[in-house]
C-alpha cells in the first residue's frame, strides 16, 4: 500500500551506503531549514560500516526522521525506495554524504507551489572537502545542452509525480553512473521549465572514494551512452540531430556530418 501524500510536506531521501561518518552533519543541514513541514528518510543501501545504527539514533533523537534498510542495490534504487515509502508530494534527494542551506528547501518550494509550469528547481552549489570550498560554475539549463551533459545537480526538488511519470530512477544505472543525468532526461525531456534560484543552496562533498571516479572508465562512458540511446533516441534525434557520441561536444556537428553525406 502506497503512504498517503500530504500537499505540503517535503520528503528529503537521504540514499546511504558507508557514509556513517557524514551522516549526522548531512540530515542536521535538513533539520535546521526554515520550512515545515518535512520528513526524512533514510535509505540504508547495505552499509557496511555504522550507517545503520546512526540513522536508526537519528531516528530516535529526531521525530521527522525514518530508516529504511535494504540489500545493497545501488543509488537509484535507494532514491526510489524512499521516494516510494515517502509521505510528501515534493521530494528532494541528498546523498548521504552532502548538505543544504537552511533556505534551499523554502524557496524551492515557494517556486513549485506558484509555478505549476515549473517541474524541477535547484540552486547554484559549491564543492568542498577538508580543505575548503570551491567553486562550482554549473551552466545554465537547456534541452539541447542537456542531452550533451547534466548541469543540474542531483539535489533538486520536485513533485513526486513527476518522478513517477517519469519513470522512477533507472536502476539499470546502478554501475555506469550519472543515473542523476538520466533522470532529467526522462523529467525534462518532453517539456517542463527548470528553475535555478539565486543563491548558494547545496554542499556537494568531495571524497576520495566518490562513484563518479569509479564509472570514468572509456569502457564505462561507452556503456552508459549506448544505454542513454537505447532510451532517449527520440530526444537526441531532436537535440543532436542524432545519437549521443562518445565525444559529446562533437555529437551534434558529427550527425549532421552524416546526413549531410548520406552515411546517416
Amino acid at each position: 500500500m502506497q503512504p498517503s501524500e500530504q500537499k505540503n510536506l517535503v520528503s528529503v531521501v537521504v540514499p546511504c551506503y558507508n557514509q556513517g561518518i557524514y551522516l549526522r552533519e548531512t540530515v542536521l543541514s535538513v533539520l535546521e531549514s526554515t520550512y515545515r513541514p518535512l520528513e526524512v528518510i533514510i535509505v540504508n543501501d547495505g552499509s557496511k560500516d555504522d550507517s545503520l545504527q546512526l540513522a536508526r539514533a537519528l531516528a530516535e533523537e529526531f521525530p521527522e526522521v525514518r530508516v529504511i534498510d535494504q540489500d545493497n542495490g545501488g543509488v537509484s534504487k535507494a532514491r526510489n525506495t524512499g521516494i516510494e515509502a515517502s509521505n510528501g508530494s515534493i521530494i528532494l534527494p541528498l546523498d548521504g554524504d552532502d548538505l543544504i542551506s537552511s533556505d534551499y528547501i523554502a524557496a524551492a518550494v515557494e517556486v513549485l507551489k506558484s509555478q505549476p509550469s515549473v517541474k524541477v528547481v535547484y540552486s547554484k552549489g559549491v564543492k568542498f572537502d577538508d580543505s575548503g570550498e570551491k567553486s562550482w560554475n554549473l551552466k545554465p539549463f537547456s534541452r539541447h545542452q542537456l542531452a550533451l551533459d547534466n548541469m543540474i545537480f542531483c539535489s533538486a526538488l520536485f513533485r513526486k509525480v513527476d518522478w513517477l511519470k517519469a519513470g522512477k530512477y533507472s536502476v539499470e544505472m546502478r554501475y555506469m553512473g550519472r543515473e542523476d543525468w538520466e533522470f532529467w532526461i526522462k523529467m525534462l525531456k518532453d517539456g517542463g521549465e527548470v528553475v535555478q534560484l539565486p543563491f548558494i543552496g547545496f554542499y556537494y562533498r568531495l571524497t576520495p572514494n566518490s562513484k563518479r571516479k569509479k564509472t570514468s572508465s572509456a569502457a564505462i562512458k561507452r556503456e552508459r551512452i549506448a544505454f542513454m540511446n537505447s532510451k532517449h533516441a527520440a530526444f537526441f534525434a531532436r537535440e543532436l540531430n542524432g545519437p549521443l557520441r562518445f565525444r559529446r561536444s562533437w555529437s551534434k556537428p558529427y550527425n549532421t556530418m552524416l546526413k549531410w553525406l548520406g552515411l546517416f
